[in-house]
């Protein structure tokens, strides 16, 4: 029987998660889940698979998962500190789907059990590439990547030599506004935002993908994945999703994955690595598909992807620049406070902003830098709303 632990537990990644072990529950022992807001799922998750422990980010709404858990045996805690702790827990398998940077402390302790990290939270990459990285290897831990895209890349290089890459090609659906006008996408609304034409997701995360700012963070993570050069990898619009990612060797050979949109395919696939193993995913059906079409990103209504570059560029902790004021930039424009367009103005002037020159150039020495680096750059944007 596994050990596992599932952190982000009542957002997409972590629920699809629990409906793969819900199919084989005898296979799993259920550790510590965590979630935020929504306690009564919360609660009703850590009952239905025995959990040792749950945990809430918000360390005011413990009482209340305390009063939903009551007579169940099943541990609380609330906090950012209690998260960590529950991820320190030793497992075989830990998930890490916290949404933003706030999932960095939990990635790190579960990069120290030396089983299986399964990453869905991007960020802990993005602006902590090399410490989470060093901190796998001193531990013989294997990170997995769960993003779909990152799957399937990882899948499309097994067995393959790594000197044979010539480039990894990302797709992207384009999300909702991918038709439209820069002025018609300057006055559209959170709500808008949401709508991914093809992915069921949280709030954050659509919004995200609606900007291209999701796509962005994923080419810095699969610069830290797959340990190619930024030139090495590009992005390609593909609206019907069924394409995950590509790999190009020197032989002018491209490898692809394709799969239905559904997130239990590649959380599958991490969750039973090495091997392969059914899944509830819908089969493509050739016969009844409709075109595949693929075109190149317009970055003038999409500048986040410039602006990744350009951080991946800069070094250091321009990585966790670039996030923590993409994550302000979004509760602003969330809050009603700025325009969609704005948010990449805000990311560009806080990246180059002089006042952290000397913390975005510097090398990623420890979890505290980059944490300090993450609340200068949130400071700067608020100064700039």
């Amino acid at each position: 029987m596994r050990s596992i632990s599932i952190f982000g537990a009542t957002g997409s990644i972590g629920s699809n998660t629990l409906d793969l072990i819900r199919r084989d529950k005898t296979a799993y022992r259920v550790i510590a889940l965590s979630g935020a807001g929504n306690i009564k799922k919360l609660a009703a998750q850590a009952v239905e698979f025995n959990a040792k422990i749950a945990v809430t980010a918000y360390e005011d709404r413990l009482e209340d998962l305390q009063d939903a858990l009551r007579g169940s045996g099943v541990e609380c805690a609330g906090g950012a500190n209690a998260i960590a702790a529950a991820a320190a827990l030793p497992v075989d398998w830990g998930m890490s789907a916290i949404v933003g940077a706030a999932g960095l402390r939990a990635s790190m302790a579960l990069a120290r059990h030396g089983g299986i990290l399964a990453l869905a939270n991007k960020e802990s990459l993005v602006c902590a590439g090399d410490l989470l990285l060093a901190e796998c290897a001193a531990h013989g831990t294997r990170l997995l990547p769960v993003d779909s895209e990152h799957s399937a890349l990882f899948q499309a290089l097994n067995g393959e030599n790594r000197k044979a890459l010539r480039r990894l090609i990302l797709t992207a659906s384009g999300g909702p506004f991918k038709d439209y006008t820069l002025e018609q996408m300057r006055g559209v609304s959170p709500g808008q935002a949401m709508r991914h034409p093809k992915w069921q997701m949280g709030e954050r995360i659509s919004i995200d993908s609606a900007s291209m700012f999701n796509k962005a963070l994923e080419v810095i993570e699969a610069k830290y994945l797959f340990g190619c050069k930024p030139e090495q990898i590009e992005v390609v619009v593909h609206p019907q999703a069924i394409v995950h990612s590509m790999v190009e060797y020197i032989d002018n050979t491209i490898i692809s994955h394709m799969g239905s949109p559904d997130m239990r395919g590649a959380i599958g696939y991490a969750l039973h690595w090495p091997e392969r193993a059914i899944n509830p995913i819908a089969p493509l059906d050739f016969t009844h598909m409709e075109a595949l079409s693929f075109s190149s990103p317009d970055e003038a209504k999409f500048p986040a992807l410039r602006l990744a570059r350009e951080a991946l560029q800069l070094g250091g902790h321009a990585g966790v620049v670039f996030n923590a004021a993409k994550e302000a930039a979004l509760d602003a424009f969330i809050a009603g406070k700025i325009g969609f367009l704005d948010m990449a103005g805000l990311v560009e002037k806080t990246l180059y902003n002089a006042q952290i020159e000397s913390i975005r150039e510097s090398a990623q020495s420890s979890l505290a830098q980059v944490l300090a680096a993450d609340a200068e750059a949130r400071a700067l944007v608020m100064e700039n709303i």
